[in-house]
């Protein structure tokens, strides 16, 4: 099948928060060339161990994006634009142009897992089904996640952030609440730190098999994760369903835009005392997300960062 490929020119430091911002639009598999030089940790992830010769690194960056001829292709690009333009008000992007092509036939889904392997957060090991467990990972915590074209896979900060939270706060006690979910990458480590529930939200109805695949290859009972589709934020019915002053944690891996109006709703869920530990945060968007939390009424306990990402860690008195 032929794709329209969007050829998006930016500057390599806004890479990250534009792709995570077509995610949020619901644009995934998105490509990025620039000259930016591998480090040492990317080479272990690509096996590179030789680089050709690279021009020198000029800050320009090109993410490109690719469009069934079937979707609603103003729609979308009005939207990509309109989201440029409110990036443009607290950081610099670059050019924000955007080109259109046509592409040939390619087995998309196939040629960009050839770019993933296992790695590791801390003494967890993500590992992908085409690779081996090594003998002296035997011991580690192994969580088998394939990167498809839907969800993330771990390797992001963000969810590293919020990975190393869950490992301090999970009790055989927790009832989670992970809202956006999406490969179910985070619940999944819960359960496999004994957290007695999970309960998964997200806007995108393809979470429901993406979980449903990835709970069944981590050996994850199927009563111990349920799914909801629908936006917690303002869906009455997805609130009810999801059920109040019932979590002991809610974790939200999310855009810092999207935290702003969730955390007001989402501590009507939280149980006294529970943890509300959230990622996705720029850090220019940091103070933002904090006056949020405490407009909420939460306790802020613990901030970390990653790169240019943090982790706001809060308390429900």
């Amino acid at each position: 099948m032929k794709w329209i490929k969007y050829t998006l020119k930016t500057i390599s430091d806004a890479e990250d928060v534009i792709s995570s911002t077509l995610a949020d639009l619901g644009i995934q598999g998105v490509e990025i060339e620039d000259k930016q030089p591998l480090t040492e940790n990317d080479k272990k992830q690509m096996f590179v161990d030789i680089l050709p010769d690279m021009p020198e690194d000029d800050g320009v960056a090109y993410l490109n994006f690719y469009l069934e001829p079937d979707e609603d292709q103003d729609t979308i690009l009005a939207n990509v634009k309109r989201e440029l333009e409110e990036l443009r008000v607290f950081m610099d992007i670059g050019e924000g142009t955007i080109l259109r092509s046509e592409t040939e036939d390619k087995d998309w889904i196939n040629n960009w897992k050839k770019y993933f392997h296992q790695f590791y957060v801390d003494d967890i090991l993500i590992i992908p089904s085409w690779e081996e467990v090594k003998p002296e990972d035997q011991d580690k915590m192994i969580i088998h996640i394939d990167p498809g074209t839907a969800f993330g896979t771990g390797m992001h900060e963000t969810t590293q952030l919020c990975i190393r939270q869950l490992k301090k706060y999970v009790t055989p006690d927790t009832e989670l609440l992970d809202v956006g979910t999406g490969s179910g990458i985070l619940s999944i480590i819960a359960l496999k730190l004994r957290a007695k529930h999970a309960l998964g939200t997200d806007l995108d109805p393809c979470a429901v098999p993406a979980v449903a695949e990835n709970k069944e290859v981590n050996d994850i009972p199927e009563a111990a994760f349920d799914m909801l589709i629908g936006n917690i934020i303002d869906d009455k019915a997805v609130q009810d369903q999801a059920g109040y002053e019932k979590y002991d944690i809610v974790i939200a891996n999310i855009l810092a835009d999207v935290l702003v109006p969730l955390t007001p709703v989402i501590v009507n869920q939280m149980k006294s005392g529970a943890y509300y530990i959230t990622s996705g945060i720029l850090d220019v968007k940091e103070t933002e997300v904090k006056a949020a939390v405490e407009a909420a009424g939460l306790t802020v306990t613990e901030i970390t960062h990653q790169g240019e990402w943090v982790s706001i860690t809060a308390q429900k008195r």
